[in-house]
This record gives structure tokens, C-alpha cells and sequence, in this order.
């Protein structure tokens, strides 16, 4: 069993920047990221959830389109945590930031069905 915790959201003006952090207890850290690696989703209101930033435990990272060159993902074994720095955030990331843990490879690393272990998701906004 996996459990994941974030933080780190808040409230931000247009072109700041926060740091999420994704907490992981239950198994080993580098087990439970080579086993299952981590993805942030964001949900925007009314809109759907997709995925934003994705990391194994050999630090294989994908991005989605709208954050490249914006957000970095990366990850420290030593304190079980997945971080997401977002970096010159506009209004449109405002949303509710989710880490998830991914247990099948069915589809893409944004296929919502591989994930089974889901944080319980952070506020953020950006005040235009």
C-alpha cells in the first residue's frame, strides 16, 4: 500500500512560482518510485484532469505540452518525496494539483486507470 500526501499549494500572482511536494510512505522510497512512478494531475474547474509531469526511478520525465519549460519534476529518495516546481505560473494553472502512483501500464503515462494510489490534491491559484 502506498500513501501520498501533498503540499505546498497556495495563491500566487501571475508569473510566480510555488514548489509542490508529493510525500510517499508504505515501501522502500526508490522501490516505490521504480515500482510506481509518480505523475501530478491537475484538475482546473470544470474541466477534466490530465496530466502534467511524470517521473520513474530512473528518472525517465515526460511533460505535458502547456508546462514544458515551465515546471520541473524531480524527486529525493532520502525524503520519500516527489517535488513539482512550477515556475512563471499563469491564471490557466490554476487548478487542484494531485500526485499519483502509477500501477499499470495499460496506456500512456497520463492514463488515469494505470493510477491507483492518488493524493488527496492541493489548491493552487494564480491571480491574474
Amino acid at each position: 500500500q502506498v500513501q501520498l500526501v501533498e503540499s505546498g499549494g497556495g495563491s500566487v500572482e501571475d508569473g510566480g512560482s510555488l514548489k509542490l511536494s508529493c510525500l510517499a510512505s508504505g515501501l522502500t522510497f526508490s522501490r516505490t518510485l521504480e515500482a510506481h512512478p509518480i505523475t501530478w494531475f491537475r484538475q482546473a474547474p470544470g474541466k477534466e484532469r490530465e496530466g502534467v509531469a511524470y517521473i520513474t526511478g530512473k528518472d525517465v520525465i515526460r511533460y505535458a505540452d502547456s508546462v514544458k519549460g515551465r515546471f520541473t519534476v524531480s524527486r529525493d529518495n532520502a525524503k520519500n518525496t516527489v517535488w513539482l516546481q512550477m515556475n512563471n505560473l499563469k491564471p490557466e494553472d490554476t487548478a487542484i494539483y494531485y500526485c499519483a502512483a502509477r500501477t499499470s501500464f495499460q496506456g500512456g503515462w497520463r492514463t488515469e486507470s494505470d493510477y491507483a494510489y492518488w493524493g488527496q490534491g492541493t489548491q493552487v491559484t494564480v491571480n491574474s
